[in-house]
């Protein structure tokens, strides 16, 4: 069976999402919440997550668990998302009606990757 062109396309999303927490980590570590201990290590650990999860959905063998890794990941990225909406430095001048957005566009792409699971 052929691999829809989407999936790449969710693929680098999700890598080039991850290199970016190593070109621009001021950005992510501010709008990492004060209450999670080790703001650094998280950025790091997460770009490399998604980075990892992206590759992972290229391959028939690892794209399950990619599926899965990436729903778990956008889950706890949503703390994120609310401590944006709630801190006025962590929303870094993003106007609150995008703020409010991008809480259910988490969950588009949680759907979006649940299709790509294979029985």
């Amino acid at each position: 069976m052929e691999t829809p062109w989407h999936l790449y396309a969710m693929a680098v999303l999700y890598i080039v999402a991850g290199v970016a927490h190593f070109i621009f980590p001021k950005m992510y570590l501010r709008i990492m919440p004060r209450y999670l201990p080790y703001p650094k290590f998280l950025v790091s650990l997460s770009g490399v997550a998604e980075v990892v999860l992206g590759l992972g959905l290229c391959f028939q063998a690892s794209r399950n668990l990619s599926v899965y890794g990436i729903i778990a990941m956008l889950i706890v990225f949503l703390t994120v998302h609310f401590y944006m909406l709630s801190s006025k430095k962590a929303a870094a001048g993003i106007p609150k009606w995008i703020l409010v957005l991008r809480i259910p566009l988490q969950f588009v792409l949680m759907y979006w990757a649940y299709g790509y699971i294979s029985p």
